[in-house]
């Protein structure tokens, strides 16, 4: 099967190499492109997949309804479809999208907000708040850019451009180094923080997705150690 990627269109062979169902319909896996959180698990048939690929917009198969749907069309949580793929058998498709607002009709951002089976202390991903904070500070800073509010830190900031946040990163790098030579762990994660709050903004200035960085971050593999 053709594989599918950011741009790419699933050809009339690629449809009728998926395994549809009896009812024509094959399972969407939909996961948040910034944070790779599992949102919701959902139906599709070739014309919601179509749909869905040419406006870059989710829509799927709503079985209560019986027909096709634009995800978010009466909530406005909709999602922008970054890059559609399919698992190696044809079986299903995966949408990494940037969501709008919760994914759930719940009002939750995933659909997989029930805990079965809680992760063992030792087992938890220390990562996550990181990522989680992350990915809704890069929306807001997104938000701010376009829509900024009067006489705020970040306006001023997006007004005088990449200079003026050039100097802030200048500064607030210089900041992490001291700290770290202090020796000052709670500093040096205040620091690193603005540091951190500083990168987004940039990035979100010059309207550089975070997806971009992780793509050539994951360019650069870490040598393996001589045994």
């Amino acid at each position: 099967m053709t594989r599918t990627g950011a741009g790419a269109i699933l050809t009339n062979m690629d449809m009728d190499a998926l395994q549809w169902n009896g009812d024509g319909l094959i399972p969407v896996v939909i996961t948040d492109v910034r944070t790779g959180d599992v949102l919701s698990l959902s139906w599709s048939n070739r014309k919601a997949i179509e749909k869905t690929i040419e406006t870059r917009e989710t829509y799927l198969w709503n079985a209560e309804r019986s027909k096709i749907e634009r995800h978010g069309e009466k909530d406005g949580n909709t999602q922008r479809v970054v890059e559609v793929r399919a698992d190696c058998e044809g079986g299903a498709l995966l949408y990494r999208v940037a969501p709008n607002g919760p994914a759930c009709a719940a009002g939750e951002p995933s659909c997989f907000h029930e805990t079965v089976m809680p992760p063992k202390k030792a087992e938890r991903e220390d990562i996550e708040p990181f990522i989680s904070a992350i990915a809704h500070l890069s929306q807001i800073l997104e938000e701010r850019r376009r829509v900024p509010l009067p006489d705020s830190y970040l306006a001023k900031l997006y007004e005088r451009g990449v200079d003026r946040i050039g100097k802030k990163l200048g500064e607030e790098a210089v900041e992490v180094v001291i700290a770290a030579k202090n020796e000052d762990d709670a500093e040096l994660v205040w620091e690193s923080a603005d540091l951190i709050f500083h990168i987004l903004a940039l990035l979100a200035y010059r309207n550089i997705p975070l997806s971009a960085i992780g793509d050539e971050l994951l360019t650069r593999k870490v040598p393996k150690a001589q045994e």
